[in-house]
């Protein structure tokens, strides 16, 4: 037996165990639900009422089955119902994290004192929701998952009945298509039934309807814009993707084979590193003298070199404080109870700016008033998605210009990196192509599949997530460059070389904390600083004064909220995309 059949039976060992493991664990009981059936009625009010079919097979002793209906923002449910056939229901409703959970506990007998065990029930669960059918301008819409990807097990079936308000000049699309059965529409119902759904997959109703058929739709959400046209592109699109990955799953299957392989040549031909003449343990001094925006995009971002990260922007910020080019002071808030940083700004330094630094100084001044900026209540001003979308457009201008003022090719290649991450995607997707293949096929063949699957997605996910220097390499000044800066990051995170070597000046620590800021290690210069340094807070020195309240970690704050609330703003954008619809969640039993 050679080493690669016996590679795969010991993992497919393994993963059979894991199985036994779980169901033994489970104290031997299973349910499936061999089939689902999903009413829905659209009034003209613009409210939709569902009616939910699911009918259980129990193998084993359970307490009851749970639903979990997820609600987007704007949405509400309500007049939920449940009923049950085989057993007698009592149902506990409660919201949790943008969920309505509902609980339904079943007894076999109506006094409520006994569980179920090895049978058949019916359960039936009715409910009104606010808010998810969408009217724009040109037409009225409905996006609705029939079958979530949350349930805990497969279905065998689903048919769907659909009730519009109008008979006329309605469109109807369901997807994913694999699924679909049959389906069809007369007049102003839509019937569908479906093939097996497995577990983590959706199916999806998306319903276009004339304007003119809903009346008074209080009920409705309203869209002041046209949306049939961005509905079709962004359903075509979707579409489109899902098929070619489907086919291109198939046809290139056979890279998985010499995905490994690919890998190694590789790293032979592009990673391996320069030899130089450095030897260095540690540096004391700065290594060279770029500012800290250009050595953190060089040293810290290690997953796409010659790129800043807003460590890289916060740096940049306390170097311009240290250049005066800005002033921090601390104010006091009565009603708080609290010191807040407050920034002013010294425009007759800007003409000594770089372009990056420019960028940082027009970006501050941009949400300050009155020439004065309050960082402590900057995250607040991001709320508004267009104060949000400037402040992320501007920081991406800004990472643009560090990019611009370095030449990556002086210190990297990238070639090496490049190829290996289309080699990680490409062989995570068809890992778990190739493994499900395997599991689908009746061959005996088919165990090779799956462990030769389970392999390629694990080496994928390894390489994914490899620095970019692993399979890209530095040139021989890079090298020197990045091995130099890595030793000094070495000896600001080093509590007791900075014991034994601590600065001989306040002017050094300013240093230290501006390039730790860039390194990601500033919290470990100013422990070390403290240490060294008596009654730091004492010093009259912006500085200090912004680590020192927490001004390091204003931006990433305020960076996060500006991509939470533009991510937040985009619902109605992205309208008939696949698996954007309301509804689904899941649910199972316990």
């Amino acid at each position: 037996m050679n080493v690669k059949k016996t590679f795969c039976i010991i993992l497919l060992a393994l993963l059979l165990f894991s199985a036994v493991s779980t169901v033994s664990a489970d104290d031997d009981r299973s349910y499936s639900i061999p089939q689902a059936f999903i009413d829905l009625t659209v009034e003209s009010n613009g409210l939709l009422h569902v009616d939910e079919t699911y009918d259980y097979t129990f193998d084993g002793a359970f307490n009851g089955v749970y639903r979990d209906i997820p609600l987007k923002s704007g949405e509400s449910i309500e007049n939920i119902e449940i009923w049950a056939e085989g057993a007698y229901p009592v149902l506990k409703e409660s919201d949790k994290d943008g969920y309505k959970h509902l609980k339904i506990y079943l007894y076999s007998d109506e006094a409520h004192t006994k569980g179920i065990r090895d049978c058949d029930v019916r359960i039936l669960i009715s409910y009104d929701m606010k808010g998810v059918v969408t009217l724009f301008n040109d037409v009225g819409g409905l996006q609705y998952k029939l079958w979530g990807e949350e349930w805990d097990v497969d279905v065998e079936k689903i048919y769907a009945l659909v009730k519009l308000p109008g008979d006329k000049n309605n469109e109807y699309f369901l997807n994913p298509q694999e699924y679909n059965y049959t389906s069809s529409i007369k007049g102003d119902t839509i019937s569908a039934e479906t093939t097996f759904i497995p577990k983590g997959e959706f199916y999806e109703l998306l319903v276009l309807m004339p304007i003119s058929d809903f009346d008074d739709a209080t009920y409705a959400k309203h869209v002041n814009q046209n949306g049939r046209e961005m509905i079709m592109k962004n359903l075509e699109d979707s579409v489109n993707g899902r098929n070619f990955w489907n086919t291109t799953y198939l046809i290139l299957g056979l890279l998985s084979i010499i995905s490994p392989i690919g890998a190694i040549l590789i790293y032979f031909k592009y990673g391996r590193e320069p030899k130089v003449m450095y030897d260095g343990i540690y540096e004391r001094e700065l290594p060279t003298g770029d500012p800290p925006e250009v050595v953190n995009a060089l040293i810290d971002n290690k997953t796409n070199i010659g790129t800043p990260n807003i460590k890289g922007f916060e740096a940049s910020i306390m170097n311009l404080i240290d250049r005066k080019a800005f002033k921090i002071f601390k104010e006091a808030n009565s009603d708080i109870d609290t010191n807040e940083l407050v920034l002013t700004f010294n425009h007759d330094m800007k003409s000594e700016l770089s372009n990056s630094e420019k960028i940082v100084f027009d970006t501050l001044h941009h949400f300050s008033q009155d020439n004065t900026l309050n960082l402590s209540q900057l995250s607040g001003k991001f709320s508004s998605e267009s104060q949000a979308q400037s402040f992320v457009d501007r920081i991406g201008d800004w990472e643009e210009s560090v990019k611009n003022e370095i030449n990556l090719e002086e210190y990297f290649d990238d070639t090496g990196s490049s190829f290996i991450s289309v080699i990680s995607i490409v062989g995570l997707v068809f890992g778990v192509i190739i493994a499900a293949l395997g599991v689908m096929t009746s061959l005996n063949s088919g165990i090779y599949a799956v462990a030769g699957g389970i392999f390629l997605v694990i080496f994928s996910i390894v390489i994914m997530r490899l620095e970019e220097d692993r399979f890209g390499r530095w040139t021989e000044n890079g090298r020197v460059y990045y091995l130099k800066w890595r030793n000094f990051k070495k000896f600001l995170k080093d509590n007791s070389l900075m014991e034994e070597h601590p600065p001989e000046s306040i002017v050094v620590w300013r240093k230290y904390l501006i390039y730790g800021a860039a390194l990601g290690v500033a919290d470990n210069v100013y422990k070390s600083m403290k240490l060294q340094v008596p009654n730091i807070p004492d010093y009259d020195d912006g500085l200090f004064m912004y680590h020192y309240y927490g001004g390091y970690g204003i931006f990433l704050s305020a960076y996060n909220t500006s991509n939470s609330t533009i991510n937040s703003s985009s619902d109605s954008g992205g309208f008939g995309g696949l698996g954007g619809g309301s509804g689904g969640g899941g649910g199972g039993a316990f």
